[in-house]
């Protein structure tokens, strides 16, 4: 008999830490946003894509230029080449040394070009996209902290498999950064690095 009171008390017990527990967490507030689609939604964001478009275009044709300059020393050379005979091998032969060294600098340049641009675009994005992620995240808290929420989900980094309720605080957080309600997300110049 003893022992089916403790038992008893122990079903009891775990019964009443789980409702309890339930009871918490039902008052436990969640939400959720697409920080991502919010990101690209402000102003800020369309003005340093801007910026990065015209970064990436001018890298872009700099090394359009160099490969222009190697394709035409690579024609130059197969053209020595169909040309060469017996009578001028030793000159041709010379000619295609001398191309051959120039078109391994030219490629040398265009790898340091391409390293150097992909650098630059690399910083120039930081530079340009952590500031306005930073406020794009303090508003979220600021609408987190307003409408007394315990949690804020974001659903665009595939973390959260599945969400049901919740408050999508999208909305707000847009507000707060001066967002218009119908706004859409402007697509990146250049991939994110994050």
């Amino acid at each position: 008999m003893e022992r089916m009171k403790n038992l008893f008390r122990s079903v009891a017990l775990v019964a009443v830490v789980f409702l309890s527990s339930q009871y918490v967490n039902a008052q436990q507030k969640i939400g959720h946003i697409n920080a991502d689609d919010v990101f690209q939604m402000t102003p800020e964001f369309k003005t340093a894509n801007d910026q990065l478009k015209t970064l990436n275009d001018t890298k872009t044709k700099e090394l359009q230029g160099m490969y222009e300059e190697y394709q035409k020393k690579q024609n130059d050379a197969n053209e020595k080449l169909r040309n060469r005979s017996e009578a001028n091998k030793t000159a041709v032969d010379a000619e295609l040394q001398t191309l051959g060294q120039e078109l391994q600098n030219i490629e040398q340049r265009i790898q340091e070009v391409q390293r150097v641009a992909q650098e630059e675009l690399g910083k120039k994005q930081q530079e340009l996209l952590a500031p306005i992620q930073t406020k794009v995240m303090n508003a979220i808290n600021a609408v987190a902290k307003e409408k007394g929420y315990a949690y804020v989900l974001d659903t665009s980094n595939g973390s959260v498999i599945y969400f049901q309720g919740g408050e999508d605080i999208s909305a707000e957080v847009k507000s707060k950064l001066g967002i218009p309600a119908n706004a859409v997300p402007a697509t990146p110049a250049v991939p994110a690095t994050k």
